[in-house]
Protein backbone atom coordinates (compact mmCIF):
# COMPACT_ATOMS: atom_id res chain seq x y z
CA UNK A 1 0.00 0.00 0.00
CA UNK A 2 2.95 2.61 0.64
CA UNK A 3 4.36 1.60 -2.43
CA UNK A 4 1.00 2.78 -4.26
CA UNK A 5 1.29 5.94 -2.66
CA UNK A 6 4.88 6.90 -2.88
CA UNK A 7 4.34 6.02 -6.56
CA UNK A 8 1.35 8.23 -6.92
CA UNK A 9 2.85 11.18 -5.45
CA UNK A 10 6.33 10.80 -7.58
CA UNK A 11 4.05 10.62 -10.64
CA UNK A 12 1.82 13.76 -9.42
CA UNK A 13 5.20 15.41 -9.23
CA UNK A 14 6.83 14.62 -12.09
CA UNK A 15 3.64 15.84 -13.77
CA UNK A 16 3.48 19.23 -11.88
CA UNK A 17 6.89 19.72 -13.09
CA UNK A 18 7.40 18.76 -16.12
CA UNK A 19 4.14 20.65 -18.04
CA UNK A 20 5.03 23.97 -16.99
CA UNK A 21 8.56 23.42 -18.32
CA UNK A 22 6.75 21.82 -21.56
CA UNK A 23 4.73 25.21 -22.42
CA UNK A 24 7.56 27.70 -21.39
CA UNK A 25 9.43 26.08 -23.57
CA UNK A 26 6.88 26.01 -26.16
CA UNK A 27 6.02 29.71 -25.81
CA UNK A 28 8.79 30.69 -27.35
CA UNK A 29 8.91 28.61 -30.57
CA UNK A 30 5.36 29.01 -31.85
CA UNK A 31 4.77 31.36 -35.02
CA UNK A 32 6.57 34.50 -34.02
CA UNK A 33 8.13 33.22 -30.82
CA UNK A 34 7.64 36.57 -28.52
CA UNK A 35 11.14 35.84 -26.66
CA UNK A 36 10.58 36.27 -22.82
CA UNK A 37 12.66 35.26 -19.99
CA UNK A 38 12.56 33.25 -16.21
CA UNK A 39 14.11 34.02 -13.49
CA UNK A 40 17.16 32.86 -12.87
CA UNK A 41 16.48 32.16 -9.30
CA UNK A 42 14.61 28.63 -9.63
CA UNK A 43 10.87 28.81 -11.17
CA UNK A 44 8.77 32.03 -11.56
CA UNK A 45 6.68 33.06 -13.77
CA UNK A 46 7.59 33.56 -17.10
CA UNK A 47 7.89 36.80 -18.42
CA UNK A 48 7.15 38.05 -22.13
CA UNK A 49 9.47 40.45 -23.00
CA UNK A 50 8.61 43.74 -24.67
CA UNK A 51 10.60 44.81 -27.71
CA UNK A 52 12.59 48.21 -27.85
CA UNK A 53 10.84 50.50 -30.50
CA UNK A 54 11.45 49.72 -34.13
CA UNK A 55 14.11 51.64 -35.94
CA UNK A 56 13.30 53.42 -39.13
CA UNK A 57 14.94 51.21 -42.03
CA UNK A 58 17.09 53.56 -44.65
CA UNK A 59 16.42 54.04 -48.23
CA UNK A 60 12.70 54.05 -49.83
CA UNK A 61 13.39 50.71 -51.05
CA UNK A 62 14.35 49.09 -47.97
CA UNK A 63 12.93 45.50 -47.93
CA UNK A 64 11.82 42.95 -44.82
CA UNK A 65 13.90 41.72 -42.71
CA UNK A 66 14.20 38.22 -42.52
CA UNK A 67 15.67 36.29 -39.58
CA UNK A 68 18.66 34.40 -40.99
CA UNK A 69 18.48 30.33 -41.05
CA UNK A 70 14.77 30.73 -40.63
CA UNK A 71 11.95 30.34 -42.90
CA UNK A 72 10.48 33.75 -44.48
CA UNK A 73 7.39 33.90 -42.58
CA UNK A 74 4.04 35.94 -43.97
CA UNK A 75 3.78 36.79 -40.16
CA UNK A 76 5.85 39.91 -38.52
CA UNK A 77 7.46 38.73 -35.38
CA UNK A 78 9.81 40.45 -33.04
CA UNK A 79 12.86 38.45 -31.47
CA UNK A 80 15.60 39.97 -29.68
CA UNK A 81 14.61 43.21 -30.53
CA UNK A 82 14.79 43.05 -34.29
CA UNK A 83 10.89 43.22 -36.11
CA UNK A 84 11.22 40.80 -38.45
CA UNK A 85 8.57 41.09 -42.02
CA UNK A 86 7.75 44.54 -41.60
CA UNK A 87 6.09 45.50 -44.59
CA UNK A 88 8.48 47.73 -47.08
CA UNK A 89 8.83 51.31 -46.73
CA UNK A 90 7.55 52.07 -50.11
CA UNK A 91 4.88 49.47 -50.04
CA UNK A 92 1.57 51.37 -51.61
CA UNK A 93 -0.90 49.35 -48.65
CA UNK A 94 0.66 52.04 -46.36
CA UNK A 95 0.42 55.72 -48.39
CA UNK A 96 -2.13 57.44 -46.35
CA UNK A 97 -3.48 60.38 -47.88
CA UNK A 98 -3.41 62.54 -44.68
CA UNK A 99 -1.55 60.24 -41.91
CA UNK A 100 -2.41 60.88 -38.64
CA UNK A 101 -5.81 62.19 -39.73
CA UNK A 102 -7.61 61.62 -36.22
CA UNK A 103 -4.79 62.32 -34.12
CA UNK A 104 -2.03 60.80 -32.33
CA UNK A 105 -1.90 57.97 -29.86
CA UNK A 106 -0.86 59.82 -26.55
CA UNK A 107 1.18 56.75 -24.80
CA UNK A 108 2.77 54.75 -27.25
CA UNK A 109 5.99 52.59 -26.44
CA UNK A 110 7.48 49.43 -24.37
CA UNK A 111 6.90 51.48 -21.08
CA UNK A 112 3.32 51.34 -21.87
CA UNK A 113 0.98 48.13 -21.77
CA UNK A 114 -2.33 47.28 -22.57
CA UNK A 115 -5.37 45.25 -22.23
CA UNK A 116 -8.18 45.99 -24.59
CA UNK A 117 -11.18 47.60 -22.97
CA UNK A 118 -13.87 46.45 -25.84
CA UNK A 119 -12.84 44.26 -29.47
CA UNK A 120 -15.39 44.74 -32.53
CA UNK A 121 -13.73 41.43 -34.81
CA UNK A 122 -16.48 42.55 -37.57
CA UNK A 123 -15.29 45.85 -37.69
CA UNK A 124 -11.88 45.04 -37.14
CA UNK A 125 -11.27 47.26 -34.35
CA UNK A 126 -9.92 47.56 -30.77
CA UNK A 127 -10.26 49.98 -27.68
CA UNK A 128 -7.82 50.53 -25.39
CA UNK A 129 -7.58 53.02 -22.56
CA UNK A 130 -6.72 56.12 -24.55
CA UNK A 131 -8.78 55.50 -27.94
CA UNK A 132 -9.30 53.37 -30.64
CA UNK A 133 -7.68 51.48 -33.56
CA UNK A 134 -8.49 49.96 -36.76
CA UNK A 135 -6.46 47.15 -37.72
CA UNK A 136 -5.38 46.84 -41.32
CA UNK A 137 -7.17 44.79 -43.45
CA UNK A 138 -4.41 43.22 -45.23
CA UNK A 139 -2.75 42.17 -41.62
CA UNK A 140 -6.03 41.08 -39.85
CA UNK A 141 -5.74 37.17 -40.82
CA UNK A 142 -2.33 37.43 -38.10
CA UNK A 143 -4.62 38.05 -35.28
CA UNK A 144 -6.11 34.83 -35.50
CA UNK A 145 -4.51 33.13 -32.90
CA UNK A 146 -4.49 35.84 -30.59
CA UNK A 147 -6.37 36.71 -27.55
CA UNK A 148 -8.13 39.71 -27.81
CA UNK A 149 -10.01 39.56 -24.21
CA UNK A 150 -7.33 38.35 -22.98
CA UNK A 151 -2.97 39.33 -24.33
CA UNK A 152 -1.65 42.25 -23.47
CA UNK A 153 -0.49 44.63 -25.70
CA UNK A 154 2.34 47.49 -26.82
CA UNK A 155 1.00 50.14 -29.37
CA UNK A 156 4.41 51.50 -31.19
CA UNK A 157 4.62 54.29 -33.56
CA UNK A 158 5.36 52.61 -37.28
CA UNK A 159 8.66 54.63 -37.80
CA UNK A 160 8.11 53.48 -41.57
CA UNK A 161 4.85 54.19 -42.72
CA UNK A 162 3.44 57.43 -41.21
CA UNK A 163 0.45 57.74 -39.96
CA UNK A 164 0.21 53.99 -38.76
CA UNK A 165 1.35 52.39 -35.58
CA UNK A 166 2.21 48.62 -34.67
CA UNK A 167 0.02 46.77 -32.14
CA UNK A 168 2.18 43.91 -30.88
CA UNK A 169 0.43 41.10 -28.76
CA UNK A 170 3.00 40.63 -26.15
CA UNK A 171 2.44 36.70 -25.80
CA UNK A 172 2.50 35.90 -29.48
CA UNK A 173 5.70 38.26 -30.29
CA UNK A 174 3.61 38.90 -33.50
CA UNK A 175 2.30 42.69 -34.55
CA UNK A 176 0.10 44.21 -37.14
CA UNK A 177 -0.07 48.15 -38.40
CA UNK A 178 -3.01 50.07 -37.15
CA UNK A 179 -4.84 53.35 -37.50
CA UNK A 180 -5.95 55.81 -34.73
CA UNK A 181 -9.36 56.40 -34.65
CA UNK A 182 -8.99 58.65 -32.04
CA UNK A 183 -9.44 58.98 -28.46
Amino acid sequence: MHIHTALAITTAAFIAVSVPSQASAQAGRGRGGGGGFRPATGGGAFHPAIPREPASRVGAHAAPMFEPNHPASTVPYVRNDQWYGHAAVDDPRFRLERPFQSGRFALPGPSHLYSLSRVDLGARRIWLPGGQFEIADYDWAVTAPWCWTCDQFVVYVDPDHPGWYLVYDVRMGEYVHAQFLGA
